[in-house]
């Protein structure tokens, strides 16, 4: 990678690390998103029912279920709900209510979105900060497409800055003011078809379980971008929550006792991560401590989850 001033001039240069994935000769391997979601999919829903295009209104919880309101089907009735819908939970908020009781926001926003590899990097990334904004570029897809992560400082948005397009135009103002290829960087937050931006923010939460509702990743324990182990945290909690489910002979309410006490301080570790050295990434030793902080003891068999 390469590490550049506001003018785009070479100032470093690593041929031993990234910023996006630590060190090249590290046992990690970083997987984009869409492949993930991609892989996840394929691999469950011949077991799983999914519902595309719609969305959660209300939870009335029963003696034997939870009634759950849809925006356009009708409603039905599930023995538990699991919020996995990430920091804007509906569930987080129909459970325990506002979002503004357990977000706090670290300093900034966060936009990703793709691009043609205009600037034709091969196998190399571009690094750059300007003030109280940044963005790193990467090749994917054999290099023919980028991957631009943008971030500014910035207190909390008003709320309507986060609807529709106005959060789009902000980044694109942003970037277009940019010295080194901020027109193009503009444009192409402009028409990317996946463009991204919210909030740097963590969501901490002194109970994860309400009744028969629990929370999951992000709805129950955003680390936040800044920390790296967002999916890592969601996919061990998956994990976790759903062998206690498994053991608990139908009793969620041991079953979600045992999830928090096994996963809260391994999600604090990981959170951890987004605050040790703000402006810049954590210690070597603070990451492989928090991503091999939880052991499956033998009730999990023996066995250890590597979380990176």
């Amino acid at each position: 990678m390469s590490i550049l001033d506001p003018d785009g001039h070479e100032v470093d240069r690593s041929t031993e690390a990234t910023f996006s994935s630590g060190r090249l000769d590290s046992e990690d391997i970083e997987v984009l998103r869409e492949d993930l979601v991609r892989m996840v999919y394929e691999h469950t829903r011949a077991g799983v029912e999914y519902l595309f295009g719609d969305s959660i209104t209300a939870l009335d919880e029963g003696g034997t279920g939870v009634r759950v309101d849809f925006a356009h089907g009708p409603s039905r009735v599930f023995d538990l709900v699991i919020g996995a819908d990430g920091l804007h939970s509906a569930v987080r908020r129909l459970a325990f209510g506002p979002e503004e009781r357990f977000a706090h926001h670290l300093g900034s926003y966060l936009s990703v979105f793709s691009a043609d590899n205009f600037l034709g990097l091969d196998d190399w990334q571009m690094w750059l900060r300007d003030g109280d904004t940044g963005f790193g570029i990467m090749p994917v897809r054999g290099n023919t497409e980028l991957r631009i992560a943008f971030g500014f400082e910035s207190a909390p948005l008003a709320h309507d800055l986060r609807e529709g397009g106005a959060l789009r135009r902000l980044v694109v103002d942003k970037l277009a003011s940019m010295r080194w290829e901020g027109a193009r960087l503009a444009e192409a937050a402009g028409t990317a078809p996946d463009f991204y931006c919210d909030a740097m923010a963590q969501i901490r939460m002194e109970q994860w379980s309400r009744g028969r509702v629990a929370l999951l990743g992000d709805a129950g324990y955003c680390p936040s971008p800044l920390s790296g182990q967002g999916t890592s945290l969601a996919l061990v909690g998956a994990h976790v929550l759903a062998d206690c489910l498994a053991r608990a002979n139908g009793d969620h309410r041991t079953a979600y006792a045992r999830y928090e006490q096994r996963m809260r301080p391994f999600v604090t570790l990981n959170q951890a991560l987004a605050t040790e050295n703000p402006g810049g990434p954590a210690s070597e030793e603070s990451i492989a401590h928090a991503k091999n902080a939880l052991f499956l003891d033998k009730e999990f068999r023996g066995q250890r989850v590597n979380a990176s």
